[in-house]
C-alpha cells in the first residue's frame, strides 16, 4: 500500500513524500523527534534532520483540489 507522508520540521517547513510505502512511513514515524531522521527512498538514503509529527495519507493527494 502506498500513500503520502507529511513531515513537519522545526524550521516551519512541511515536506510531502508521495508514493511512499507504509513500511517506509512507519520507519520515519519511529524516528519522530530524533535529530537525524533518515529514510531509504528509491535506493537512496535521504536525511530529513528532525521531523515531528509525521502524518500518513493513503493514496495520492489531489493537488488540483487541494487535499
Amino acid at each position: 500500500m502506498t500513500g503520502t507522508a507529511i513531515l513537519f520540521q522545526p524550521d516551519q517547513q512541511i515536506r510531502f513524500i508521495e508514493n511512499i510505502e507504509l513500511a517506509q512511513y512507519e520507519q520515519l514515524r519511529s524516528q519522530c523527534g530524533c535529530t537525524n531522521c533518515t529514510c531509504d527512498l528509491n535506493g537512496t538514503k535521504v536525511v530529513f534532520d528532525e521531523v515531528s509529527p509525521v502524518y500518513w495519507h493513503e493514496d495520492e493527494i489531489d493537488w488540483d483540489y487541494g487535499y
